[in-house]
């Protein structure tokens, strides 16, 4: 059977997991680990990017 082709361009800086929870080695008073979430400063978090000529069309 033929498979699929994705429609949506995936960040590659992310490869589409835009944001993730960095521990921070420290707990809280309940004993769960302090977390971080940062995002993917290329995609601003979509996890997706724009096709090169949606960029020159917009002149960036």
């Amino acid at each position: 059977m033929p498979q699929h082709a994705r429609t949506t361009r995936v960040c590659r800086d992310c490869d589409g997991f835009p944001v993730v929870a960095i521990t921070t080695g420290t707990r809280h008073r309940d004993g769960t680990r302090a977390t971080l979430r940062v995002t993917c400063p290329a995609c601003q978090g979509t996890g997706t990017t724009a096709p090169a000529a949606d960029y020159a069309r917009l002149g960036r």
